[in-house]
């Protein structure tokens, strides 16, 4: 049972007030009031006719009292987890009941490793499985699609490529991809509701193959957008392309910070502080920590092999975030948009070598047509 503010109890002749909710009801959507334990067990056969869905493809806001900062609202009900073929190989916390890494957990963040080699060319096949299946993602995106059918798309475009979809059970996050909408800044999880024309979603597909991960996204128009959400994504692939070319021996990981936020902050925008770049290979998160705003205490600098992340988010407004009460959706706590674009680099003797870089077969971009 959950508290809320007071009303009278539903039960019939009790007109007590009330301060307790039914929670299943507080997740249809549905206000019912008790004044006890006791009146709500004693009032059950009746009231639990109340839970019937009529229509059983109807949704609704499983946190009818959360304080959101913007216009979206998740949609639930979430569709059960996708199952992957038992063929497919996993990582070690795929099938964890509490989705931890134990790798992750006994490396810490003080192994900065390096790949080689055979290591690096898989490493370089798995980006590319990667980067086909954020293109077919892409292909699906247009108003009226749910981004629960976005999910079904990467699923299916990861397993038919004998992948794992990495965010599955990552702690425990119920979906194959995460799709963010608009003021979602990252970790959106795809659910009911329907893309409309001018909303901006980012897609971020991570899966894992012979024993390494891929980790890109990118943020895409739906329909027609305003002008100024064309800004921010511009602004923020800019932000991400002059990270990059920063990339090779001798740098510093907290020197990228310093480039990407002084583009974002010429144009208007600021740089997310919570969430960062990071290694990736091996195990889906790993050193270094790639901050992407200035003045940050990152440690390391970049040697050849290293592999890691760029993945800037750019706020049109404050750069403060805050999380629904799924603990994975992170939005701007002024409801305003945010964009995010991320690329695996690897640094190579004499620079850098991009391994999600767009393929042959990409969609043509978006940000040419502006």
């Amino acid at each position: 049972m959950s508290a809320f503010d007071q009303h009278t109890c539903q039960t019939e002749g009790c007109d007590k007030p009330a301060a307790l909710q039914c929670p299943t009801c507080a997740k249809l959507g549905i206000e019912s009031y008790f004044c006890s334990q006791d009146c709500f067990r004693s009032n059950w056969n009746a009231h639990k006719a109340a839970h019937v869905v009529s229509d059983p493809k109807a949704t609704y806001n499983p946190f009818p009292k959360y304080p959101y900062t913007g216009t979206l609202r998740p949609e639930y009900p979430l569709t059960p987890r996708r199952e992957v073929p038992e063929s497919i190989p996993r990582p070690d916390y795929a099938e964890r009941e509490d989705g931890m890494s134990m790798m992750e957990r006994s490396y810490g963040n003080a192994q900065m490793s390096t790949v080689s080699g055979s290591d690096e060319e898989m490493m370089r096949k798995v980006c590319i499985l990667g980067r086909e299946v954020l293109d077919i993602a892409a292909r699906t995106i247009r108003p009226g699609v749910t981004t629960d059918e976005i999910d079904r798309a990467v699923h299916e475009a990861t397993i038919e490529r004998n992948a794992y979809p990495s965010p599955l059970n990552y702690y425990n996050f119920p979906k194959s991809v995460c799709t963010s909408v608009n003021e979602v800044i990252c970790h959106g999880i795809p659910d009911q509701r329907k893309l409309v024309d001018g909303d901006i979603v980012n897609i971020d597909i991570s899966l894992y193959k012979d024993g390494f991960h891929a980790d890109l996204n990118k943020t895409y128009f739906v329909g027609k957008v305003d002008d100024a959400s064309k800004k921010l994504v511009k602004t923020t692939r800019e932000c991400l392309q002059k990270a990059i070319d920063m990339v090779k021996p001798g740098i510093k990981y907290r020197d990228l910070g310093a480039a990407i936020e002084k583009h974002a902050k010429a144009n208007g925008f600021s740089v997310v502080r919570t969430y960062c770049g990071h290694g990736v290979g091996k195990m889906f998160h790993s050193a270094p920590n790639v901050p992407h705003y200035a003045s940050n205490r990152a440690i390391g600098v970049m040697k050849p092999g290293h592999v890691f992340t760029i993945e800037p988010m750019i706020n049109a407004g404050s750069y403060d975030d805050q999380t629904w009460k799924d603990g994975w959706t992170a939005v701007t706590v002024d409801g305003k948009r945010s964009a995010q674009f991320e690329h695996v680099v690897l640094v190579t003797e004499d620079g850098h070598e991009v391994l999600t870089r767009r393929l042959p077969t990409s969609p043509e971009s978006q940000l040419d047509r502006i």
